[in-house]
């Protein structure tokens, strides 16, 4: 009998490895809809669904292994960096699915969200007072008009599975939906910012690399006090607060 693996669990959601299924728990069902329902209109490739059952959502494991992890080295090789960014371009170029994303929240909203943010980071002792600070100014660019587009909403590197130089499948869709193509690209190469030109090489067109470094710090700091409460660490060599830091 396989042994089932836990890939990750916390209070929201937890995903199980049992052989080559993946498991996924999920006591929203809202999620679990949106995830399938975007599988199946992105055009790029993603885990076959084997069946859905509230609150559990079965997947076919895919062929290959991730590019890699934040804080950890990047397995993959500058060709398949920008594979992947081929791949994010023809989810970007694709038709505007009918729910808005995780990139797509209000501008206003998130800048409020993220000046509470800050004020609970320095109060509670979390982070410097400067480097929060610093971090602020730059998070500004990416509070800007937008152009929906596409997207992921939550697009880790380790949610990308390459085999060689060619890219075998995209998971984790419960955040996609319509919102900020730069939100995708800076998410994707968080905490390995030497591997963005290859990615914007395969994405093939100009982008706005101020956003991109703004999206970074905007991230880092909405999620440092959330990782540190659900049992990972921010703090880690190469995570988080060290992203935070190299805008120092």
């Amino acid at each position: 009998m396989d042994e089932v693996e836990v890939v990750v669990a916390h209070a929201e959601r937890a995903t199980l490895r049992v052989g080559d299924v993946f498991l996924k728990v999920d006591a929203d069902r809202a999620r679990l809809d949106a995830e399938v329902e975007a599988m199946s209109l992105a055009p790029v490739p993603t885990p076959e669904v084997l069946w859905c059952r509230p609150p559990v959502l079965a997947l076919a494991a895919l062929p290959g292994t991730t590019l890699g992890r934040l804080g950890g080295p990047s397995t993959g090789s500058p060709a398949a960096w920008a594979a992947a960014g081929a791949a994010i371009r023809r989810l970007h170029d694709a038709p505007l699915p009918p729910r808005p994303g995780q990139a797509g929240r209000d501008v206003v909203a998130l800048a409020a969200e993220l000046d509470e943010e800050c004020e609970v980071l320095v109060a509670n002792g979390v982070l410097p007072a400067d480097l929060v600070a610093r971090n602020r100014r730059v998070a500004e660019a990416a509070l800007r008009p937008w152009t929906p587009a596409f997207t992921h909403g939550d697009l880790q590197i380790a949610h990308v599975f390459v085999d060689g130089d060619e890219v075998t499948g995209i998971i984790d869709w419960s955040e996609a939906g319509r919102g900020d193509a730069l939100h995708d690209l800076a998410t994707f190469t968080l905490g390995h910012e030497e591997h963005l030109d290859d990615v914007l090489a395969g994405y093939g067109t100009d982008v706005d690399l101020d956003v991109i470094r703004a999206w970074w710090s905007l991230r880092s700091l909405l999620i440092v006090r959330w990782l540190g409460e659900h049992g990972f660490d921010p703090f880690a060599p190469g995570c988080e607060v060290d992203v935070l830091r190299s805008r120092m």
